[in-house]
């Protein structure tokens, strides 16, 4: 169980323990309408006949992969109770349109992420399901290495990835703008890319940080004004 703030990093950080143990990733974007059918599979009519497909929790344990869902609060309640037993000794799930229990092999690995800050009073995952995992909690990097991150993804140089982070660390101090988000180490990387095409700094500051920050129009002149003075 990965918890962390949006954009610092946490799908990247299963990417790379991935692809480092040479494993298989499946990965599943949750939302308000991912049920537990879309997980496990369904029957689908090709050809005349009826056949079945598995979704991505079914496929994965049936190649021993890494299974990752991303923002699983934001998932109906039937997917949850679902992992329940495959995230407990027993380590099973039953499809009951198949009557076929799948034991999940040693190399299964379950993974699950979510943002509880934006989530906070909203939608929380049940202590019932919390504790059937081992945590990670996640922050932004220190200065210093939030810098190289944006340097490397980004392409330009590190002189100017310092200033953007620093400008972040600005925006995260400002807790009485009262924003649902804050500057991401993600939104960083995308201002540094438009940075890298030739955009000024300070536009792309503006399109590429504040502009999905906030819709309000003198928060976004603030901010823009705190970047006018960093950059």
């Amino acid at each position: 169980m990965i918890k962390g703030p949006t954009g610092c990093g946490k799908t990247r950080f299963v990417e790379a323990m991935a692809a480092k143990a040479e494993r298989p990733l499946v990965t599943v974007a949750c939302h308000d309408d991912t049920t537990a059918t879309d997980l496990l599979g369904r029957h689908l009519v090709e050809g005349g006949d009826t056949v079945w497909q598995d979704g991505p929790l079914t496929r994965a344990i049936r190649q021993g992969a890494i299974l990752y869902l991303d923002e699983i609060v934001e998932a109906r309640e039937d997917v949850v109770v679902v992992l329940h037993s495959l995230a407990d000794h027993r380590r099973q799930i039953y499809l009951d349109r198949l009557n076929e229990t799948l034991t999940a092999p040693a190399e299964f690995m379950l993974v699950i992420s979510f943002n509880p800050g934006y989530q906070r009073g909203f939608k929380e995952l049940k202590p019932s399901t919390r504790q059937r995992f081992v945590g990670l909690s996640f922050q932004y990097p220190e200065p210093a290495v939030e810098a190289e991150i944006v340097a490397q993804e980004s392409g330009i140089d590190l002189a100017m990835a310092k200033r953007l982070v620093a400008f972040a660390g600005k925006v995260r101090n400002l807790q009485e703008f009262g924003l649902s988000a804050t500057a991401s180490t993600r939104l960083l990387a995308h201002a540094g890319r438009l940075m890298h095409t030739g955009m000024p700094p300070r536009t792309a500051c503006h399109v590429g940080v504040i502009e999905p920050l906030t819709d309000d129009d003198d928060i976004r002149s603030a901010l823009q004004d705190t970047a006018n003075l960093i950059l």
